[in-house]
Parts: structure tokens; sequence; C-alpha cells
């Protein structure tokens, strides 16, 4: 399967982070002249750095690769080691019920504000 980046995207996620190249490559764990590459459309990623590449930007494989124009995540991917607290949510979340889910919903929305 070949995999067909959309350059102006990936830039444009980058830059509505308010992140430099270097940060990015950081983010990513990549080096600074891989993601340049990327950026610059002279190297493709393979699916796997695609993936990191889509987390960190906080956006989809699918957006990235113009397969879809929604630029919203459909996944994310938690580490438990970077985000211990947040992975404990979600694994308690993954055995309730789904009025427990909708009720952990609402409350973090209103601490959120949103």
């Amino acid at each position: 399967m070949s995999i067909s980046l959309n350059i102006v995207r990936l830039k444009e996620c980058r830059e509505k982070l308010g992140i430099s190249k270097m940060e990015a490559a950081k983010r990513m764990d990549l080096s600074q002249p891989a993601y340049l590459r990327y950026e610059a459309g002279t190297r493709v990623p393979s699916l796997q750095t695609l993936s990191v590449i889509a987390n960190v930007l906080n956006t989809s494989v699918e957006y990235l690769t113009s397969r879809s124009d929604d630029p919203l995540p459909v996944s994310y991917t938690i580490s438990k080691l970077n985000e211990p607290e947040l992975f404990e949510i979600i694994n308690l979340c993954k055995n309730a019920d789904n009025n427990m889910i909708k009720r952990l919903s609402v409350y973090v929305k209103k601490l959120s504000g949103n």
C-alpha cells in the first residue's frame, strides 16, 4: 500500500499547535532531518511513523493522507508511562456501563468549561 502524505496539511497541523519543526521532531521522537524530509515531501513516513505524527499533531492518519477532510483524530494513543492518570481513567471506563460513561462525560465537560 502506497502512502501519500499531504505536506500542506502536515505543516498546517504543526503550525496550529504553534510548534517549530524542531519541537515537532522532538515530540515525535524523530530526528530533525527525518521530520524535515517528511514536511518537505522528499520522504514518505511508514504507516507506523505516520500514526505517531498524527497522534502528536492531534489529527488522524486519514486527514494527513487526504482520505478525509475531517482534521479531528479518530483515535488516541494513551501511554501508561507518559500519562498514567489518563490511562487509569480510560482503563476504569473500559468496564463501565454506558450510563456511567455518560455521567463521566458530562462531569468532565463541566470541569473543562465546555
